[in-house]
């Protein structure tokens, strides 16, 4: 029996994935804590893991992240981007530390397990001095010198001025990426422990072992490392009742709209797209993402339901369509469906998730989280009308399963722990 502490920043689409593995790494018989946030305490308890709370380290709401961290007040885009990634993901690291260093010090573990969105991972692992392997729970953002950075769903370059292109972009990479850096600096310094000798972007990733959620034909054809190994779709079901209105869906084409869990401001994209799919010969099912709240702050077109959280598993397999804002975890829940997919990607990830799904083929990206109604009316029909996307779907939900998911996980994480 091997002894694992599960971290994961207290996001939804964060503590699924690594809920899965938790669980996967109990059904294996060995010892599991689990880090994170006290809104998941019942989620994690689920996996049989032992929950751990954030203490020293400022827990949050994810749907209300100003009232812990009031520079986001107002704040979108690129501005948002950043004050979320310093101030969430970078300046709370020092006090994660705290709360691993005292379950440490009660009883070691053999093998820290994180997501990788935080530097508190990095952190922990060099100042404890244990074991760390990174669950890429996002869609792969390593930096690679065959691609342009990370983040903004650019394909690599195949032609020369391509591959100029992307140079050009990686070249900015230090400038746009300084104050991160910077901050990192700041919170090692707090802990003790030296300037690293990389930026940001590449301390959160374990030197030993990464396991990457989603499979290659979700990357970009670029080299990556050998210690990266790609485990299909992490998260498991749900258990979310269906809504009153679940028997009206029978006998009729649906199409699903979701905004997901975070930056729920339902005039970004469910409001479009319940206008621009109005008059669709379909019952449109909309998900709110927020927890209790079933109703929109607008008069909604008749073939509208809406709901806060949908049973997508049991729902995916009657749809014809996803339209989404990009959450990584909610693609791959789809395309695990072989649902093809509309993408409204606007902040943080989402850019990057959209670019993917329209390389592979798989849907269609709309290059904006702020959508035009008649924009995803023309991106709905598109992907209904073409066969060719449900078929691409289709085959990377045949590869996701081959991946072996969060048991393939626990197994790869087993080993390592044994070596």
């Amino acid at each position: 029996m091997a002894r694992f502490m599960v971290t994961a920043m207290p996001f939804s689409g964060h503590v699924a994935p690594m809920a899965a593995v938790a669980a996967a790494l109990v059904e294996r018989g060995h010892d599991v804590r689990f880090y994170t946030g006290a809104a998941f305490r019942g989620q994690v308890e689920r996996t049989g893991a032992r929950f751990v709370a954030w203490r020293n380290a400022p827990d949050f709401d994810e749907q209300n992240l100003p009232a812990t961290f009031p520079r986001l007040r107002g704040k979108k885009g690129f501005a948002q981007l950043m004050i979320n990634m310093e101030d969430l993901f970078v300046a709370t690291a020092p006090a994660q530390l705290a709360d691993a260093r005292t379950e440490w010090d009660r009883e070691r573990w053999d093998v820290l397990v994180s997501d990788e969105a935080s530097l508190a991972p990095s952190v922990i692992a060099e100042a404890l001095g244990c074991r760390w392997a990174t669950v890429a729970i996002l869609p792969l953002h390593l930096v690679s010198s065959h691609s342009p950075p990370p983040g903004l769903g650019l394909r690599p370059g195949r032609t020369a001025l391509g591959r100029a292109r992307d140079a050009a972009l990686r070249a900015l990479i230090p400038a746009l990426s300084g104050r991160l850096n910077r901050a990192a600096d700041r919170a090692r310094d707090a802990v003790g422990l030296p300037a690293a000798g990389a930026g940001f972007d590449r301390q959160v990733w374990s030197a030993e072992l990464i396991l990457a959620s989603g499979v290659a034909a979700l990357d970009f054809d670029i080299p990556r490392p050998s210690h990266l190994h790609w485990v299909g779709r992490l998260s498991e079901p749900m258990p979310v009742p269906p809504p009153p209105w679940w028997s009206e869906l029978d006998g009729h084409p649906v199409v699903v709209v979701t905004q997901g869990t975070q930056n729920v401001d339902p005039t970004d994209l469910l409001q479009p797209a319940l206008t621009g799919l109005a008059d669709l010969d379909a019952v449109v099912a909309a998900s709110t993402g927020v927890r209790g709240v079933d109703t929109v702050p607008f008069a909604i077109p008749a073939n509208a339901r809406t709901a806060a959280m949908l049973p997508f598993d049991e729902l995916f397999p009657r749809a014809e369509v996803l339209v989404t804002n990009g959450g990584w975890g909610g693609v791959l829940t789809a395309l695990a469906h072989g649902l093809p997919l509309v993408v409204g990607g606007g902040d943080l990830d989402k850019p990057e998730v959209a670019g993917r799904v329209d390389a592979a083929g798989v849907g269609i990206n709309l290059r904006t989280g702020t959508p035009t109604s008649a924009a995803v009316r023309a991106a709905v029909d598109r992907v209904r009308a073409d066969p060719r996307y449900r078929t691409r779907a289709r085959a990377v939900a045949a590869q996701l399963a081959a991946a072996g998911g969060a048991p393939r996980a626990a197994e790869l994480l087993e080993g390592f722990a044994a070596t």
